[in-house]
Parts: structure tokens; C-alpha cells; sequence
């Protein structure tokens, strides 16, 4: 049985075991980074299998208009079982009804994330990071 929590503690070893096993494309081995991610997002909703991180959602918000899906990743043996589109629901439920969700999707996902509930849009600019 998979659980749920929100902005349970988790190390950059348990977050780099879930980017590295789900294939999102995030620098899985620079644990300091890693750290530092967790350490800044506003919200982390985690999926586990009894002490085992299966799956993450990462998003910095301002708990009022907007809010940016930084990471969304599930490990490959849990992928297709619902627990993306759990994790995705239980964030909304933290953010509330007058917050936007926005995420840039890899291509691989393009055709997921309309399955769980957003809407592609052809609106949106990057200024892509340089490392």
C-alpha cells in the first residue's frame, strides 16, 4: 500500500534513488544540489512503499496565485498505478482552488500530463538553465 505525505523529510539520497530509477532527466548524482532542492521548494508530496521513496512531487508556489511543478517523478516499478496523478491531486488539494499549476513537461510526457487533468498551452517562454 502506497502512502502519501506532505513535506515529509526526505535526504538527497532518497530523491536522486527516485530521478535516477523514474528516467526524468534531473542531475540525479549531484547530491548537494539535490539538497538544495528540497531544502527551497515550498511543497514536497512524497509516495512511499513502507520506508522506500517511490515517487515525488517538488513545486514552488506562492500559496495565492501560482504555482511551478518543478518535479514530478516515479520510479519505474511504480509508474502506471496511479500514484503521478495521486501526488498531482494531493498538491492541488494543498494549494486550493484559486492556484494555477504550470510545469514544463519533457517530451517523453507530453501525452501524459493531459491524461491527469492540465491543459497543453502554446503560451509559455524559458530561459533555459546553463548547467
Amino acid at each position: 500500500m502506497i502512502r502519501y505525505q506532505n513535506n515529509k523529510e526526505l535526504t538527497a539520497e532518497d530523491l536522486s534513488k527516485v530521478f535516477e530509477s523514474s528516467g526524468i532527466k534531473r542531475p540525479f548524482q549531484d547530491l548537494d544540489r539535490l539538497q538544495k532542492m528540497i531544502e527551497h521548494a515550498d511543497i514536497i508530496i512524497s509516495a512511499w512503499d513502507g520506508e522506500a521513496l517511490v515517487g515525488v512531487a517538488r513545486a514552488v508556489t506562492d500559496y495565492s496565485y501560482c504555482c511551478y511543478l518543478s518535479d514530478l517523478a516515479v520510479s519505474k516499478p511504480y509508474q502506471k498505478l496511479g500514484i503521478g496523478k495521486q501526488l498531482v491531486e494531493r498538491l492541488r488539494e494543498v494549494l486550493g482552488a484559486e492556484v494555477s499549476l504550470v510545469l514544463l513537461s519533457a517530451p517523453s510526457a507530453m501525452e501524459y500530463y493531459p491524461r491527469i487533468g492540465f491543459t497543453q498551452t502554446d503560451k509559455g517562454f524559458v530561459i533555459a538553465r546553463e548547467r
